[in-house]
């Protein structure tokens, strides 16, 4: 059997959205895909291992770290919720990721960040990696901390990390806001690779997002690693005509950058 790029490779958030349309699309990087996740992932295929794992328990997840190469966190909450469950899943969930593979030797992540991160910026502005960040709910502030956190062990311990700020992988628009958010499955993927085939990418914050013809985020911080999208929303033009300003007036969902997400926090309750 010839050999992979990589050994093991560990796939949080196996059983999520994106953990299912990973699962399988990674598989050609490492001779073994370790999934991991709180939920059922069904039996392990050949080349996989299938472990559940609460990311709230530090020691299931240093257990996790074991063999493992490269890491891509995909778990955790993915929508907006109380501050406590946030914590478990994502504060405290990356935290044991991390302080896992600082003690396991493991030295590249790839962290599932958000444009949620940044929702609070309007749909009129253009941003950047050294934007301030500007949350627009508790998950967008967990997904701030974990950026910290993965900045703290790369200063400290030379962890590499590629925040990925993902932001709305799906299998096509559903409103004029993802037309310009849209990241296609196969857009992620190319990115994930240039993640972890890069050279060195120290503390790198990226944007994932395909080559729509609007966009709100300059990825020029993050060109050494040679991401280029090759998928466009420009495709469901027709299901978006232009019948509407947009933003809109009064509508938050189309002022800022957040969209819906912003109807979820305690001022729009």
């Amino acid at each position: 059997m010839t050999s992979k790029p990589f050994n093991r490779i560990l796939l949080t958030g196996a059983a999520g959205g994106l953990g299912k349309i990973l699962r399988e699309r990674i598989k050609p990087w490492a001779n073994i895909v370790r999934l991991s996740d709180i939920s059922d992932m069904g039996p392990a295929n050949e080349g996989e291992e299938v472990v559940l794992c609460d990311l709230a328990d530090k020691a299931a997840v240093h257990a996790l770290m074991d063999g493992v190469d490269a890491v891509l966190h995909f778990g955790g909450i993915s929508t907006e919720n109380n501050f406590e469950a946030i914590m478990l899943a994502n504060i405290q969930g990356t935290y044991n990721i991390y302080e896992a593979v600082h003690k396991a030797g493991v030295k590249r992540v790839v962290f599932a960040s958000s444009n949620h991160t940044v929702g609070y910026y309007k749909t009129t502005d253009y941003i950047d990696a050294d934007s301030p960040r500007r949350p627009d709910g508790m998950y967008g502030i967990s997904k701030c901390f974990g950026e910290d956190l993965s900045r703290f062990y790369y200063d400290r311990f030379g962890i590499e990390t590629v925040c990925l700020r993902i932001g709305s992988s799906f299998p096509e628009p559903i409103n004029k806001r993802m037309m310009v958010t849209y990241f296609s499955y196969d857009d992620l993927v190319e990115m994930l690779r240039c993640c972890l085939f890069t050279p060195r990418v120290g503390h790198t914050i990226a944007f994932g997002v395909s080559d729509n013809p609007a966009s709100w985020w300059d990825n020029r911080l993050a060109s050494h690693l040679g991401y280029q999208a090759k998928d466009s929303s420009s495709q469901f033009a027709h299901k978006f005509p232009d019948s509407a300003d947009y933003p809109e007036k009064d509508d938050v969902t189309t002022i800022f950058q957040g969209g819906g997400f912003l109807l979820t926090t305690p001022q729009y309750k």
